[in-house]
């Protein structure tokens, strides 16, 4: 019997909960690897036991991701009342309870797919922005017949291939985020790849590039980047790196760019092989079969493998497409991020310039529309192993290498570092905390930590009127400081109870885009907490709501609390979930 990840198990409750409070279309957010078939089976069966009654429409654009959702739902649940509608599978079970479907199949059938309750939409990210398409026009169909009918995106990445977040825009299709995975929580827990970068001496120059619809325009790119003498130096440097590398993937800049690549490594004598849109389907899976078996060592390709591909073999990746798409390059590197036997790690070489461009791929977020920047992120690289390092890093994380102290100017804050953030966090000691209640226009309430180092103050949002993956983590905040305290159920009483709370003598944090995210916390066993005087609320706990703060300064013997209003952070996270 499969058994959930704790994460996993996570998003089915986040799930619930949203419903349970809001009436959107809600987005899971699941790194590639992190298994959302799993999720949307576990969670799938789960409703269908409680309600046999409700009719489930999972939708995707890829024939391999139909084949394998549905083959986890089987897998999970093999009397599952599960069937497939999809010319590319050459099936077209419409009545089925539990129904996997391609979207180029049904688009234009809603009729026929009839009363649906709950429509599930793998890989969410590939819904262009537009209110005119296939997937709206199809949903609008089937809300027609069924005015109730919820709507729930999966995804590795919350935003569009071009830009944008998936739930913000004046036509966004999807509310809200309900449960979010991040990739570096999933890398340090054992249940991803780690992923190392290097930094190649070939470089594809893109300056005179254009740029159309977010990104660059493809036959410029293709001209710029197709060039002989660089595809051989990029293929030099890649069969130098991946000596000890077993499976590699080329991600390339066009069709005719692709072929060069695969002849060259052919006439180095490394077995490679060509896939692109077009590629017939029996060709395709025959040559994905065999790169599995190791037969070929790499495939070069143009606009395929960053969707439904799963190898988990994959341990190198060559970046030879530039891409101003925050999500193309995050879904590139994401082909990497898989577990196999004998994999330590996924090499990433980036020719294009993407981890400059985008800075690690746990930390990005791309541009609203409109907004300005750009520029590369800080980096440098280690002398030693030639892996690309934070500006701010004082230790390779690949090698062990200690950079010379002048180096290192000003403090760590570096909004995009590379391939991954810095694995090994800092740690701060903490001078003073305090406690405040924060409300969001629109939303439910949260307990604001603010955590007093030095100068610096570090913030947090603890979730405790949340529901699901957000509560559970509030929950677990809680018992941390208070084990023998019962969790509050409203904010208010939560800060009624900080008197009672024990202070993390240390926190760690670490880079999380603009600003920092509070990441770990050390507690002083020495260091009890005094019961003191919390808060006057005699009886009304509502005297507490707006500006509120409760503030905890360290003394000899404890804990003090009095009310004081403490400096608002420079940097802020939402380690204990979304403020």
């Amino acid at each position: 019997m499969l058994t959930l990840r704790p994460y996993q198990q996570a998003a089915i409750t986040a799930i619930y909960g949203y419903f349970q409070n809001s009436n959107g279309n809600p987005l899971v957010v699941i790194p590639t690897a992190g298994g959302k078939s799993l999720v949307m089976a576990a969670f799938i069966e789960g409703v269908l036991k409680a309600w046999p009654d409700q009719r489930i429409l999972i939708v995707t654009h890829v024939r391999e991701l139909i084949a394998q959702n549905h083959a986890e739902m089987i897998g999970l649940w093999p009397d599952a009342p599960a069937g497939i509608y999809s010319a590319g599978l050459g099936k077209r079970e419409a009545q089925a309870r539990v129904l996997f479907a391609g979207i180029q199949s049904i688009h234009r059938r809603a009729r026929e797919i009839g009363h649906t309750d709950l429509v599930l939409i793998d890989e969410a990210h590939l819904i262009p922005g537009n209110s005119s398409t296939m997937y709206r026009r199809f949903l609008d169909g089937l809300a027609q017949i069924n005015p109730a009918l919820k709507v729930i995106g999966l995804t590795a990445t919350p935003f569009r291939v071009d830009c944008g977040m998936l739930h913000e825009g004046k036509n966004a299709l999807f509310t809200d985020i309900a449960f979010e995975a991040p990739v570096r929580d999933l890398i340090d827990q054992g249940y991803l790849s780690p992923l190392v970068s290097k930094q190649p001496a070939t470089r594809l120059d893109v300056s005179k590039v254009g740029t159309r619809a977010g990104d660059f325009i493809a036959r410029d790119l293709a001209a710029a980047v197709d060039q002989e003498a660089i595809t051989r130096a990029a293929v030099d440097e890649i069969i130098e790196y991946g000596k000890v590398r077993k499976s590699w993937l080329a991600f390339c800049s066009g069709v005719e760019h692709s072929r060069h690549v695969a002849e060259e490594f052919q006439r180095r004598g490394i077995s490679c092989s060509t896939i692109f849109g077009d590629t017939p389907k029996d060709e395709r899976d025959a040559i994905i079969a065999a790169f599995k078996r190791g037969e070929i060592r790499a495939l070069a390709s143009m606009g395929v493998l960053t969707t439904g591909f799963n190898a988990p073999g994959v341990d190198l990746i060559a970046l030879l497409r530039p891409t101003k798409s925050a999500g193309l390059y995050v879904q590139m590197v994401g082909r990497g991020t898989r577990l196999s036997a004998g994999k330590e790690n996924c090499l990433v070489l980036d020719f294009a310039g993407n981890v400059r461009r985008h800075g690690p791929i746990d930390l990005v977020r791309p541009k609203r529309p409109g907004e300005g920047g750009g520029g590369e992120a800080p980096t440098k690289v280690c002398p030693m192993c030639e892996s690309i390092i934070a500006l701010s890093a004082t230790e390779c994380p690949d090698c062990g290498y200690e950079f010379p102290a002048l180096e290192v100017k000003i403090a760590p804050t570096a909004a995009a570092l590379p391939i991954l953030s810095p694995k090994t966090p800092q740690w701060l000691p903490v001078h003073g905390i305090s406690y405040s209640r924060h409300d969001k226009l629109g939303g439910l309430p949260s307990l604001k930590v603010t955590y007093s180092c030095g100068l610096t103050p570090y913030s947090e949002w603890v979730c405790i009127e949340h529901q699901g993956y957000a509560r559970q983590k509030a929950t677990d905040w809680w018992r941390k400081r208070a084990p023998g305290l019962p969790v509050p159920l409203s904010v208010n009483e939560a800060i009624a109870q900080t008197g009672r709370l024990a202070c993390p003598s240390d926190i760690s944090v670490r880079p999380s885009g603009r600003y920092f995210e509070i990441s770990g916390y050390r507690f002083d066993p020495c260091a009890k907490p005094t019961p003191a005087s919390a808060p006057s609320a005699t009886g009304n706990l509502s005297a507490l709501a707006g500006s509120t703060q409760v503030s905890a300064s360290r003394t000899s013997g404890g804990m003090q609390v009095g009310s004081t209003s403490a400096p608002a952070p420079a940097r802020t996270s939402a380690t204990g979930g979304r403020a």
